[in-house]
Formats: structure tokens, sequence, C-alpha cells
């Protein structure tokens, strides 16, 4: 993921106010990995029931606003985007408001996505012996590509189903 500025964040929300998005806290940028994210999601440090995550969809910045529970899951859950059971912080269970009408009406959609935006790492990590029985380490890194690949497109697809694309 290319780095991004506090400017580019707040004019990319599609499903925020232009309210909203000025009020969003942003953590520091400056200590962000961008090199090594799919995606880049925070938690409001302010409003810990709001969540945003920005990524690229067909090339452009789409930032979301997400919306969690008061209550953490408790019980271990699959992530529906990096598709890795979390080990100690749980995956957790996010709205976002649509846009357009349908998002002036009050709908919204939902998906479990690691609590902790954690996704790009974990699909980055060494498949465990379970899940792929191989030294050979061109098939270890074609197990990766596919992890990666599958992120960015299970993300970018719940990004168009919350734009109505």
């Amino acid at each position: 993921m290319h780095a991004l500025t506090e400017s580019q964040i707040r004019t990319s929300f599609v499903n925020a106010s232009k309210g909203e998005a000025k009020r969003a806290t942003l953590p520091d940028l400056s200590a962000v990995a961008w090199e090594e994210l799919d995606y880049f999601g925070w938690k409001d440090a302010k409003r810990p029931l709001q969540h945003y995550v920005a990524l690229e969809v067909d090339d452009e910045l789409v930032c979301l606003l997400l919306r969690g529970n008061e209550r953490p899951m408790s019980r271990k859950m699959l992530c529906a985007w990096c598709e890795d059971v979390v080990d100690g912080v749980h995956a957790a269970v996010f709205s976002a408001p649509l846009t357009g009408d349908s998002g002036r009406r009050g709908n919204s959609i939902g998906t479990a996505i690691c609590a902790d935006f954690r996704c790009s790492r974990n699909v980055r990590r060494a498949p465990t012996s379970f899940e792929l029985r191989s030294e050979d380490p061109a098939l270890l890194e074609y197990h990766r590509e596919q992890k990666i690949a599958g992120l960015r497109e299970r993300s970018t697809t719940f990004a168009r189903a919350v734009m109505n694309r």
C-alpha cells in the first residue's frame, strides 16, 4: 500500500459525512509500515465504537467508516478478509453504513474482520505444517501470494458492496 496523508484519508471516505470524516481521529501516520499493508485499518481513539479502513479499489483510495460492537466476541472466529482464525485478539463483527439512498435509509452491511486489523500480517506468515505440508520454497511463496491475493479480493469486494458497485 502507498503511504497516505491525513488529507487523502479524510477526502476518501465514501460512507461517512464530511463532518464524520473531519472528526475521525487518525493514528500517527509516520509510524505506519505502509509497504507491509494491503489495507490500513484503525480504531478511533476518542470514539471506541468507530473504526476505519482505507484501501485501494480500482486504483482509487476508498475509506470506510465501520462500527464495532461494544462487547468483543468471546470465542474465536474466522476473519472474512484474511480467512485466519485469530489467536489471542479475536475477530470482531463490524457494520458499515451503505452509500447512496440505501445508506440514507439507515441500511448497512456487516462482516467479521480481525479486531486489530492484522490481516496483512496473517496472510504473510509462514503456513503451519497443517496448512501446507511442503518445504518447497516455490510452493510456499505461491501459497503466500494466493493468501495475499485473496485478502485483497475479499476486502475490495466488501468495499464495493458498501459503495453499491
